[in-house]
C-alpha cells in the first residue's frame, strides 16, 4: 500500500515540474496584423487631361416641298414612287380637268387632227426623295391640292441641340465628326446656327452638313467635342476615394514597402482615366495604391502585389 501511495506522489511531481519548466507552447492563430494585399501606381504630370461633352444630333431635312396641282382634274399620270429620288424640274404628274376630258372626246370624235387632251404637267420643285405621297391614277384633285412631298437634299443634315455655354467651342471650330450607331464617322460641317435659344433648356439648334446624304431621316448619331484640356499632376482614376455623400476625397499613399495613409485631396479636372490633383501632399515620386484600396484604414499594413 505505500508503495501505491508513493508512486502517485512522484508522478504528480513529475507532472508539475513539466506544466511549471517555462516553456510556452506555439500559438497556431492567425497573424495580429493581416496584410492587404494591393497594387499600386505612380502620380503623372505629363498626361493631358481632357473633359469631353457629348451630344446626340439627328438626321433630319429642314425643308420639305410639296408638290401641288396646277388645276382641278384627273391624276392621268404618275411617275413616282414613295422613297424615289427625283429631281428638280423632273415630271411627276400628268393631269387632266374633266371639261377638258368631256370636250376633248367631244372634239377629237369630229376632228382627230386636232388631237386635244386639255392635260397638264406637275413638276418637281426640288432635288430630294418623295417623302409623302397622297394620291394615285384615277383620283379627282382640286387646284393647288397637295399630291405629294419632297424632302430638299440640300437642306439635309445632323440637327444638335447645344447648350448655350458650349456654343462659342463648337463655333470655333468649324467642323465636328458625328458618329453613327453602326461607328460610322462622318465629317459635319457647320452650315447654320438657329437664331433662337430654347426658352427651357436654353439650347441652340446647330445644323452640321455632311458629303454623304444617303442616311434615312431621324437617324440619332452622337458627336464629341473637348470642352477644357490641361496638364496637372494626376492620379488613376480607381486610385481615389471618396466618402457616402462625395464631399470629400482622398487616396492611399504608401510611406514604405508596408504601410499606407490616408491623404487627402482636392479633385480638378476628371475624365475616363485620371482624375487631376489640384491639392494634397503628393509627387510623382509617391506611391498611390490602385487596387485594394477600398476600406482601408489610416496607417493600414499592406502587401505590394508584384506584376
Amino acid at each position: 500500500m505505500k508503495k501505491i501511495i508513493t508512486f502517485f506522489i512522484l508522478s504528480f511531481a513529475v507532472f508539475s515540474c513539466k506544466k511549471t519548466d517555462g516553456s510556452v507552447p506555439a500559438t497556431s492563430g492567425p497573424d495580429a496584423n493581416p496584410k492587404t494585399l494591393v497594387t499600386v501606381a505612380y502620380p503623372s504630370d505629363t498626361a493631358q487631361l481632357n473633359t469631353m461633352v457629348t451630344l446626340n444630333a439627328t438626321a433630319t431635312y429642314l425643308l420639305k416641298s410639296d408638290v401641288k396641282a396646277n388645276s382641278n382634274g384627273y391624276i392621268t399620270k404618275m411617275t413616282i414612287k414613295l422613297a424615289d429620288r427625283v429631281g428638280k424640274g423632273a415630271v411627276l404628274f400628268g393631269l387632266q380637268t374633266k371639261e377638258a376630258r368631256a370636250l376633248g372626246n367631244t372634239i377629237n370624235k369630229l376632228d382627230q387632227s386636232f388631237r386635244f387632251n386639255g392635260t397638264t404637267t406637275v413638276m418637281s420643285p426640288a432635288t430630294g426623295y418623295v417623302a409623302m405621297l397622297n394620291h394615285q391614277i384615277g383620283d379627282y384633285v382640286q387646284d393647288g391640292e397637295v399630291l405629294a412631298t419632297i424632302t430638299d437634299a440640300g437642306s439635309f443634315g445632323f440637327v444638335v441641340d447645344v447648350p448655350y455655354e458650349y456654343l462659342q467651342i463648337i463655333k470655333n471650330k468649324g467642323s465636328l465628326p458625328i458618329t453613327l450607331p453602326d461607328n460610322t464617322v462622318l465629317q459635319g460641317r457647320i452650315a447654320k446656327v438657329m437664331p433662337s435659344v430654347d426658352a427651357v433648356s436654353q439650347t441652340v439648334k446647330v445644323l452640321l452638313q455632311v458629303p454623304n446624304s444617303n442616311i434615312p431621316e431621324n437617324l440619332i448619331g452622337t458627336i464629341s467635342f473637348s470642352k477644357t484640356s490641361a496638364y496637372g499632376l494626376s492620379v488613376p482614376k480607381m486610385a481615389v476615394i471618396s466618402d457616402e455623400t462625395q464631399s470629400s476625397f482622398w487616396v492611399m499613399k504608401l510611406i514604405n514597402d508596408t504601410t499606407a495613409v490616408k491623404t487627402d485631396i482636392t479633385k480638378g479636372i476628371e475624365t475616363d482615366q485620371y482624375i487631376q490633383i489640384k491639392s494634397g501632399n503628393l509627387t510623382t515620386k509617391d506611391r498611390v495604391i490602385i487596387s485594394g484600396n477600398f476600406g482601408l484604414s489610416d496607417t493600414a499594413t499592406v502587401k505590394i502585389q508584384k506584376p
